[in-house]
């Protein structure tokens, strides 16, 4: 069994700005405040968080969604990775942000989805209001 989670929010950034902050390395480590080293060409690798998450990009559509392989360390050694689908939708007030993690091994959902919110969505919309 394996968890799904979804989260939802919008951002104060274009959707433009957003997709590409996501994919460079500079700017996912100043808005989530740890190093990420990221390649951003589909079957590019990426670590972020110092290396707490990795994985890899296996689609993109340019400024509007994101599909990546993702897993952290603290995944069972025998789990797979799950999968991150990152959604861009531009709204009035900016982007509106829809994240849908499957494949997360059972019983892990809920930390994530508390992770995502507090690790990535309440300091995305800091970095992105300055």
């Amino acid at each position: 069994m394996t968890d799904r989670i979804e989260v939802a929010d919008v951002l104060p950034v274009r959707q433009k700005a957003l997709y590409e902050a996501w994919l460079d390395s500079d700017k996912h480590s100043a808005f989530t405040g740890s190093k990420a080293v990221i390649d951003k060409r589909v079957g590019g690798t990426y670590t972020a968080w110092d290396g707490y998450i990795c994985g890899t990009t296996i689609a993109v559509e340019p400024f509007t969604r994101i599909i990546q392989t993702w897993r952290t360390t603290d995944f069972p050694t025998d789990a797979p990775d799950s999968e991150i689908e990152v959604i861009l939708e531009e709204v009035t007030e900016g982007t509106r942000v829809t994240l849908v993690h499957t494949g997360i091994p059972g019983g892990q959902g809920e930390a994530y989805r508390q992770g995502w919110i507090d690790f990535y969505f309440m300091p995305m919309k800091e970095y992105f209001t300055k």
